[in-house]
């Protein structure tokens, strides 16, 4: 295969990216995320800021739709398959690890299906390659610019989500392990670079400062999850669902890659081995490790592909290992395309990932209308932040949307004046304590709504006056 060819496979893919993009609901991350999008701050809790910038410039360039909101998720897809062709390219010269390197990642669940949603992998996922080029222009060239370029992406993928912490760690621990690496702390370059880095997280910083540290105690209270008798479970559950997400023969000859970037690069301190095995044995010895204690999310892991990827493509291995494997993730990946454009094959809900994602809302969205009306409310309300979030991207213009969870209180977001209003407040079924007298001094269940054709998702429907006592109340955006 020629690198011609291999780019117009990743130019129709992109396409094909964008349609589905473009055709697909909401899932409830991304309605949350957009809401994001339209209160822009430092910092939020679960998150840094990026997954929200990209969808403002998204929505900026395509409205305030599903393609807007996802739009930079494809092209960041196909702009990393190009920088991680070079950086193949120039670790491994004459080794042609580019082509197999680039079909590899992209016949992978993760990349495939993770680059039509949007969340904060997205950006993650580029900056993170983007970095890993850079430090490859780096080894190659030996210029000491590409240390400045390293740091700068280095800094956004941070700011794109706490996990890039590996990234850090694996580029220091490549300085350390490589002689020619430990050359670089006597220049001011890779210094510089950090401060960069630095700079460029600082915002993050100071909007957890200005919240009792929110987002790094949220993240960081996973750490110390110990529950040894549940630990093989966990690890049987992320080795499946690498093998699932990876899709099998990619995960394979990914994890043959992993196993050679450690020996080659720890025996001979390799440069380009080296590198890759600091940029991904790092985070899956961690992953490993919270997995005796806690459930590893299947999406965590995807930073350890853009280098093992490369790493695959570097063994050296005749065209059948490579393309065989390429083409089982393109096939499974079209599967699950065209079941998510179509629902053409009937799965039980709670097996269907589509399902789990994308049906029902729009069904729901109908009955809280009808529900609404029945009850002359003003405005709808919602416990918890994705029905919220939902209900603000799903329902017509002309119709407030209240949020009531206590995360809108690190938002932007603008405090609803509901006082005395009568509106719906949606809650799931399954709480049974009686609601806040204070709050809503007034208030009769008048009936349930329900997400169709999705794991059950009921909601308790109650007709209620608002006192105004509550801080959590905010003003949804609306499209």
């Amino acid at each position: 295969m020629t690198p011609a060819a291999l780019f117009a496979i990743v130019a129709a893919l992109t396409l094909i990216r964008l349609f589905l993009a473009a055709w697909l609901p909401l899932a409830p991350d991304e309605a949350y995320y957009w809401v994001w999008s339209r209160a822009l701050a430092p910092g939020y809790l679960d998150h840094p800021p990026m997954v929200a910038l990209w969808i403002r410039a998204g929505t900026a360039l395509a409205g305030q739709t599903a393609l807007g909101v996802r739009l930079l998720g494809p092209i960041a897809a196909a702009v990393a398959s190009a920088l991680l062709f070079d950086a193949a390219r120039l670790l491994f010269p004459g080794a042609r690890a580019g082509i197999p390197a680039v079909l590899l990642l992209n016949a992978s669940l993760l990349l495939g299906v993770g680059s039509i949603i949007m969340t904060p992998d997205s950006p993650l996922l580029f900056f993170w390659t983007a970095a890993l080029w850079a430090m490859a222009r780096l080894a190659a060239s030996r210029s000491a610019g590409w240390w400045l370029a390293a740091g700068t992406f280095s800094g956004l993928a941070l700011a794109s989500k706490y996990t890039a912490l590996f990234l850090w760690i694996g580029i220091g621990l490549w300085m350390l392990i490589v002689p020619a690496g430990r050359l670089w702390l006597r220049r001011w370059q890779p210094w510089a670079a950090a401060l960069i880095g630095a700079l460029l997280f600082c915002p993050v910083i100071a909007w957890n400062a200005a919240h009792d540290w929110a987002g790094f105690v949220k993240q960081g209270g996973r750490v110390d999850d110990w529950q040894p008798m549940r630990a093989l479970g966990f690890l049987a559950e992320l080795i499946g669902g690498q093998i699932g997400l990876a899709t099998p023969l990619v995960f394979a000859l990914c994890m043959m890659g992993l196993a050679a970037a450690v020996r080659r690069g720890w025996r001979g301190r390799d440069p380009a081995w080296s590198l890759l095995a600091a940029l991904s044995l790092p985070p899956v010895l961690v992953f490993l490790q919270h997995a005796t204690g806690g459930r590893v999310q299947g999406n965590w892991p995807a930073i350890i592909y853009p280098a093992l990827a490369i790493a695959a493509g570097g063994l050296g291995l005749t065209r059948r290992w490579w393309a065989g494997a390429s083409a089982l993730g393109f096939a499974i990946t079209a599967v699950a395309y065209v079941q998510a454009a179509t629902d053409i094959v009937p799965l039980p809900p709670k097996l269907d990932p589509v399902a789990i994602r994308f049906k029902g809302w729009d069904g729901l969205m109908q009955q809280v209308l009808a529900s609404r009306t029945a009850a002359g409310a003003g405005f709808v309300a919602a416990e918890g932040y994705t029905v919220a979030s939902e209900l603000a991207w799903q329902l017509p213009p002309g119709i407030r949307v209240v949020g009531f969870d206590s995360r809108w209180a690190l938002t932007d977001l603008p405090k609803a004046p509901i006082a005395g209003q009568t509106g719906v407040l949606l809650r799931d079924i399954r709480r049974t304590d009686p609601l806040d007298p204070a709050v809503w001094p007034s208030s009769e269940r008048i009936g349930t709504v329900e997400r169709f054709g999705a794991p059950a998702s009921t909601f308790s429907v109650y007709r209620v006056v608002a006192s105004g006592a509550s801080t959590d109340a905010v003003e949804m955006p609306r499209r």
